[in-house]
C-alpha cells in the first residue's frame, strides 16, 4: 500500500504542471490512486501452477487427426438419420431450435419428437461405436 502511495505522489510531481489549480487536486489524485491500485491488482494476480500431469493444451497432429476423423463419422450418421430426423436432430443439437418450435413445423407433437431425438441418439451412438474397440 505504502508503494502504491508512493507510485501516485510520483505521479502527482510528474504531472504538477500541467493539472489545473482550479478544478481541485482530490479528484485527480482519487482517480490515479484508482488507476495504480487496478494496475497492482491485475499484475498481482495469484495464478495457479500447472501440475506436472497437465495435458498439453494445444492438441497434436494424431490427436486432431482423431478428431476430424470423429466429427466425420458423426456427420456421415446423421446425415444416414431418416427424414423428420435429421431435420430435428440438426435443428434441436446444432442450431439450438426449441424443441415446441421445430415439432410444430415439422408436424410432430412434441412427446414424438422427444422420442425421435432419443431413438436419434441411440442410433448415432451404435453407428459411432462401431469398430471402436472398448478397455
Amino acid at each position: 500500500m505504502e508503494e502504491l502511495c508512493a507510485d501516485v505522489f510520483v505521479a502527482l510531481w510528474a504531472n504538477a504542471p500541467g493539472l489545473d489549480p482550479e478544478q481541485g487536486l482530490r479528484p485527480w489524485l482519487a482517480a490515479v490512486a484508482r488507476n495504480k491500485a487496478t494496475d497492482w491488482l491485475r499484475r498481482s494476480r495469484p495464478t495457479a501452477p500447472i501440475p506436472d500431469n497437465a495435458p498439453d493444451p494445444a492438441p497434436g497432429p494424431e490427436e486432431l487427426a482423431q478428431r476430424r476423423e470423429q466429427s466425420a463419422r458423426l456427420w456421415a450418421a446423421v446425415d444416414g438419420l431418416g427424414e423428420p430426423d435429421r431435420t430435428l436432430f440438426l435443428r434441436y443439437y446444432y442450431e439450438g431450435d426449441k424443441l415446441k418450435t421445430i415439432a410444430a413445423e415439422l408436424g410432430l407433437s412434441q412427446t414424438a419428437a422427444k422420442q425421435r431425438l432419443f431413438r436419434g441418439r441411440k442410433a448415432l451412438k451404435a453407428a459411432l461405436q462401431e469398430g471402436v474397440e472398448t478397455p
